[in-house]
């Protein structure tokens, strides 16, 4: 079912869904969490089915805030979808116009879930230092994605001043598989040291660098991070190689769902390593909603220790293995 709300605001939000509740029971209770999305005009239902996929794992009420250009008259419409157009969750879509846009915070509060956890999360344009801006500070859990900036390598690196306890971004969700299949790899013998290690991948791949910072981190090995141009070859992680006395480890995604696993003495075989959709990423960081201490050491230390590493070891290739 799905209520539009033209020109409204959010006190007339908030009873329409008591009444809605009231009245029909399409509204269930037991939500565990707040999720506040704040996109652009326009772009909301990519984040709202995402959202909705997730809801079935995480019941929750989703507010979707949406902005118009600040000259347009100030208005606010709103739009309640609950029942078979919202999973197991309520979804409040707020597009507000002109002055009404000023303040995210003020539009939701009021549609908040009483004693619940807030996650906000930015699918697109992320506030500088999330934790400062007007919906951040009212969040546990600050979502970002940095792979929808224009530059999206000096997006994350940006990050790292700002970074506050609570942030995290969907470039690291999406190195989960990666990171452990390595670290299944690297358990088993024989437990030799990795004495360097080589990352390639696509330029404008923010997970690739994440990757490479936190691997520098976790084996204090040297890192040669490899990048490849623009228009040339599939985008994300390409490969690693990890080299040990014994020989080198190479995990080399071949296509968008399999990667080959090549290891000294044994058969080279496939594994699963699909690429992550925003459903699953979501779904993974509404998990956990205490603060991801390693992304933090990753974003801060990781990454400060990767540019520290002699430019003849940071390249941009103009071509990407096939």
């Amino acid at each position: 079912m799905i209520v539009d709300l033209p020109d409204t605001t959010t006190s007339k939000v908030g009873k329409t869904l008591v009444k809605i509740r009231e009245e029909g029971g399409a509204v269930a209770l037991g939500r565990v969490l707040t999720l506040v999305i704040s996109c652009r005009l326009g772009e909301e239902e990519e984040a709202i089915e995402a959202a909705n996929q997730a809801s079935r794992e995480h019941p929750m009420r989703v507010i979707v805030t949406s902005v118009a250009p600040a000259e347009a008259e100030a208005r606010l419409d709103a739009q309640i979808r609950v029942g078979g157009d919202a999973g197991a969750s309520e979804v409040i879509v707020l597009r507000a116009y002109g002055e009404t846009s000023s303040d995210e915070e003020g539009l939701v509060t009021s549609l908040l879930l009483p004693d619940a956890p807030v996650v906000v999360w930015w699918p697109h344009n992320a506030p500088e230092v999330p934790s400062e801006s007007d919906l951040g500070r009212i969040a546990q859990r600050r979502i970002t994605d940095s792979a929808t900036a224009a530059k999206p390598t000096q997006a994350i690196e940006r990050s790292a001043p700002g970074y506050r306890p609570g942030d995290t971004d969907f470039a690291w969700t999406r190195l989960t598989l990666w990171r452990a299949q390595l670290a299944a790899v690297l358990d088993q013998p024989p437990y030799e040291p990795v004495t360097a290690v080589e990352v390639t991948g696509a330029a404008d791949s923010p997970s690739t660098e994440l990757l490479a910072a936190w691997l520098r981190l976790e084996l204090r090995a040297p890192v040669v991070l490899e990048l490849a141009g623009p228009g040339h070859g599939s985008s994300g992680i390409h490969s690693v190689v990890l080299h040990r006395r014994s020989g080198p480890i190479e995990l080399k995604r071949i296509t968008a769902t399999v990667a080959t696993l090549e290891q000294p003495n044994q058969p080279a075989h496939d594994i699963a390593l699909p690429r992550r959709s925003l459903r699953d990423c979501l779904a993974e960081e509404l998990r956990r909603l205490d603060p991801d201490d390693l992304y933090g050491e990753v974003v801060q230390k990781g990454l400060a220790q990767l540019n520290s590493v002699p430019t003849t070891a940071r390249s941009t290739k103009e071509s990407v293995p096939s």
